[in-house]
């Protein structure tokens, strides 16, 4: 029997960062429990007002959601992608939430992009393709 996968949690974030990914993680439970569908609808919905995360905004919020989670920081990859979206929302930005596939072997896997690059994702991790995505809300000016 192997034992479960446990990724190194990130630095322990000041207090009131934590607060924040608490509430974030916690927001992000309650999504990653919706169909797919009803996932990008929230979620289109929250990037209203946001401008672009620049890739060490969406890092940061995503250290500080692995170091407050410990489901987050292991292999969990929905809530995590969530939490770090939904935080980088609660500072102003949004990243390009991303979920996607790859077929040898088959799995699913979803991340955050900010900057034309994946967020804190393992090399390799390229070999996922998007099936959905949804990124900041283009300014219109």
């Amino acid at each position: 029997m192997s034992s479960p996968l446990v990724l190194p949690r990130g630095p322990k974030p000041p207090l009131r960062d934590r607060i924040a990914a608490h509430a974030a993680v916690g927001a992000a439970r309650l999504i990653a429990r919706l169909p797919p569908r009803h996932i990008r609808t929230v979620l289109t919905a929250l990037r209203t007002g946001a401008v672009p995360a620049t890739h060490d905004q969406a890092l940061a919020a995503r250290t500080a959601v692995t170091g407050t989670s410990p489901r987050c920081a292991g292999p969990h990859c929905l809530p995590r992608s969530l939490a770090t979206a939904l935080l980088c929302r609660l500072r102003g930005t949004w990243p390009t939430w991303c979920t996607g596939v790859r077929t040898a072997p088959f799995a699913a896997h979803a991340w955050v992009e900010a900057g034309g690059r994946r967020v804190g994702e393992p090399p390799g991790s390229d070999c996922y393709r998007p099936l959905m995505s949804v990124p900041p809300r283009e300014r219109r000016g």
